[in-house]
């Protein structure tokens, strides 16, 4: 029984064991495929895993820089610094337009707690007190979307201190110039003005404008979030503009406009021009505008604005008889003692020429009709000269053209074409109608007889940075001895003429009134019982060292009542003042 126990257990063992050996040999098949699946997927979770982390560094990466560059932009500026505006001068370097220093305060509004509030302190603090000014302030500040605006251009260092003291977020200043004008409106419209950022908009300081601007410069700077500047990056210095040098003297400058303020309520004028000429250098010592209701500043009264003196056109009246007897002189026509014998009136055409004051008839030399200022013989002259002689010498003079002084609007006068002239013509040409000039052409041709026949061009400008202008442009007009033989005519003309107002003791004065009638507005006739009343004076007549003219615009007066005294007056200062001796 036990063997057969035995016996039967042993193939059972043999085979239970095969069996469970072949099941372990395939159990351990499959856990190896399992395991090594498993850790496939597991490597293929983690590059993904891996890919996806460094997605996300790389876009965090780029956002981070993105924001760097969008904070960085926040916190960087890009300041403009304004260059020092050069300043203008008179010949002997005495200030007449400056740069003033001044402040800026600007805001940033999306930055402000409380804009309507924050606006509120700011006017106060800037004493902006109109509630015009004070709304628009508001409305710049209370819009969130905006970066910069600007609080108050331009104001008192110590008004923009008061406003940074307010400590608001975003609110700072820098400095920046205002132009300024230490005489005040002594040769306003000479001078001109600038805008608000300082540009040249009207006279010397428009002509000059890119001399005297110079070139800005820039700076980058860093700020914090509340606006204030912490570090700057970079920065490009201004260059300051250039000085501009008149050849204006400040001094003769303000007695003329005094003179001319005078004139204009003692003649019952509208408006009156002065101009002062070496005659010698062409340089202007003085060029005077002055209207009845006076200058307030630019953009107040057009009027007053002009420069009358190189944009005004007139008809010059007798005082252009100048102009008709030295050419007829120059040409041979007549001399000095040339004599006429002249009817009280001449009726020529439909035009009856009168003189200024009732007379019969006379026997006068070309001298006498310069010296009385007679119409009568001017025009009998100039029909001896005849239209192509009067045309040479008005071209000769320089009318019709600028005179090349430079000034912006310089007007050319107006000269009728042979083809343009009328029957009458040749009745209104020689004694100063029927013509239209400027003062300063006038100024010039008298200045051509005061240098011995020697026309200059005018000068304003004598200096611009260190590049100087002395050149004197000059040509010759009429010879030396007929020069000399019309101012003895207009020495006569001041010492027992119609000029008597304009002497001055000690020395002597050449000079020629002149009366004309105003020009209704529109062209359409005359102004009845109004004139254009002017003089021009030249001293010491031997050899003048100033030429004077007055111009009176709208007045019932006669130039040697209204005009010759206003001369006398300023030419006996400049005199004095230049040190001229008798």
């Amino acid at each position: 029984m036990a063997g057969r126990s035995t016996g039967r257990r042993r193939p059972t063992d043999r085979s239970g064991g095969g069996l469970r050996r072949l099941t372990h040999a395939v159990a351990g098949g499959r856990g190896t495929a399992g395991v090594d699946g498993r850790i496939r997927l597991l490597r293929f979770g983690f590059i993904v895993f891996l890919v996806l982390v460094g997605g996300r560094a790389v876009a965090f990466a780029s956002s981070s820089q993105n924001l760097t560059r969008i904070a960085t932009e926040q916190q960087t500026a890009d300041v403009v610094l304004p260059a020092h505006r050069g300043a203008i001068l008179d010949r002997n370097g005495r200030e007449l337009a400056v740069g003033k220093p001044q402040q800026t305060v600007f805001a940033t509004p999306y930055l402000l707690d409380d804009p309507k509030a924050d606006a509120e302190d700011l006017c106060d603090a800037l004493q902006i007190n109109r509630l015009r000014e004070r709304k628009a302030v508001r409305a710049k500040l209370v819009d969130e979307d905006s970066g910069f605006a600007y609080v108050a251009r331009k104001v008192d260092p110590g008004l923009a201190k008061a406003a940074l003291a307010l400590d608001l977020p975003g609110v700072g200043s820098y400095v920046e110039e205002e132009r300024a004008y230490p005489l005040k409106g002594t040769a306003a419209q000479v001078l001109g003005f600038v805008g608000v950022d300082n540009d040249g908009l009207e006279g010397v300081e428009y002509l000059y404008d890119e001399q005297l601007s110079g070139v800005a410069g820039s700076e980058s700077i860093v700020r914090d979030p509340a606006g204030r500047t912490l570090r700057t990056i970079r920065q490009t210095q201004p260059v300051p503009g250039a000085d501009v040098r008149l050849t204006l003297d400040a001094e003769i400058q303000f007695e003329a406009e005094d003179v001319l303020k005078r004139a204009v309520r003692s003649s019952y004028a509208d408006a009156a021009t002065a101009i002062v000429m070496d005659p010698h250098s062409g340089e202007i010592l003085a060029m005077a505008n002055v209207t009845k209701d006076g200058f307030h500043g630019f953009g107040k009264d057009r009027d007053a604005e002009r420069n009358r003196a190189v944009i005004d056109q007139y008809e010059p009246g007798s005082i252009f008889k100048l102009v008709t007897i030295s050419g007829a002189l120059a040409d041979g026509i007549v001399t000095p003692e040339t004599s006429f014998t002249l009817p009280p009136t001449m009726t020529l055409y439909d035009v009856t020429i009168k003189e200024s004051h009732p007379r019969g008839t006379v026997t006068y030399t070309v001298g006498d009709i310069l010296q009385w200022s007679s119409n009568v013989g001017a025009v009998t002259i100039g029909r001896q000269m005849g239209q192509s002689s009067l045309l040479k010498w008005m071209d000769a003079f320089g009318f019709g053209e600028p005179t090349g002084v430079e000034f912006p609007g310089e007007a050319s006068g107006t000269v009728p074409a042979a083809a343009e002239w009328s029957g009458t013509s040749i009745v209104n040409i020689p004694m100063g109608q029927g013509i239209a000039v400027t003062p300063l052409q006038m100024a010039v041709a008298f200045s051509t007889v005061a240098n011995n026949g020697m026309a200059v061009r005018p000068r304003l400008v004598s200096q611009v940075g260190t590049d100087v202008h002395d050149e004197v442009d000059k040509h010759r007009v009429l010879t030396s001895s007929v020069a000399r033989k019309v101012r003895s005519m207009l020495l006569k003309a001041v010492d027992a003429g119609t000029g008597t107002k304009a002497r001055i003791p000690g020395y002597e004065v050449a000079g020629k009134t002149g009366t004309a009638e105003k020009v209704l507005e529109g062209g359409g006739g005359y102004a009845k019982g109004v004139y254009v009343a002017s003089f021009i004076g030249m001293a010491p007549a031997d050899r003048p060292r100033v030429v004077v003219l007055v111009a009176i615009d709208g007045t019932p007066m006669f130039g040697g009542d209204a005009a010759a005294p206003a001369v006398q007056r300023i030419m006996r200062f400049s005199l004095q003042h230049l040190e001229i001796a008798p």
